[in-house]
């Protein structure tokens, strides 16, 4: 994945509690393995009026100019609840999101955000609502500066400091890496321990 370390964006209001995985990427769209081809499968139930035709529902926020050209969500408590499906991380970044803000998250969902570099940020819903109220003046020009690095949200003349995140969690989105490649990183460590764990034992 790439790694993450500053963006500025378009910010999304989708104020809505308890929004599950089931709802950000239909079981029905999930038609692949792969991280790629699941877009068009987002939010799918209301992005569209007809699912079958794709006909585009023009109520719905992602779909109206320039919420469409969004790269941060500002959403309700519980964002990704239910079921542990990967491919709802694997849309939202496909469709182009990069950071999620919302008052509490589903707690696999969270992870699969980290291993897929999508930042969630926990923020309290008075923060959150300051947010959208900016952006709501003008979402074109009213954009979010995230500083990852610094654990920093701008907008307006305010700045949010030390926004929550686990440092392995930060460490892992600003170098691009998931626990595979942290892992792998450490191959050289781990092939001299396997050497002389077979020179000690070389009946194993």
């Amino acid at each position: 994945m790439k790694p993450f370390n500053t963006m500025s964006g378009i910010a999304a209001p989708l104020m809505r509690i308890n929004i599950d995985t089931d709802t950000i990427i239909p079981s029905r769209e999930m038609k692949t393995v792969s991280k790629k081809g699941l877009a068009s499968g987002l939010f799918a139930d209301w992005r569209y009026i007809s699912v079958e035709s794709r006909e585009e529902n023009p109520d719905f926020i992602l779909n109206q100019f320039p919420y469409n050209q969004a790269k941060i969500l500002l959403s309700g408590s519980n964002f990704g609840c239910g079921s542990s499906r990967e491919h709802a991380v694997w849309a939202i970044y496909e469709w182009g999101i990069k950071v999620i803000i919302a008052p509490s998250f589903g707690s696999i969902f969270y992870n699969n955000c980290i291993k897929n570099g999508v930042l969630p940020i926990n923020l309290d819903e008075e923060k959150i609502a300051s947010i959208n109220h900016f952006v709501a003046i003008d979402p074109m020009k009213n954009k979010l500066y995230i500083d990852l690095n610094n654990r920093i949200i701008n907008y307006d003349k305010e700045t949010i400091e030390n926004f929550p995140i686990d440092q392995q969690d930060q460490e892992f989105l600003i170098n691009g890496l998931d626990q595979i490649d942290q892992t792998l990183n450490k191959i050289s460590l781990i092939n001299d321990f396997e050497e002389a764990h077979r020179g000690k034992n070389p009946w194993l």
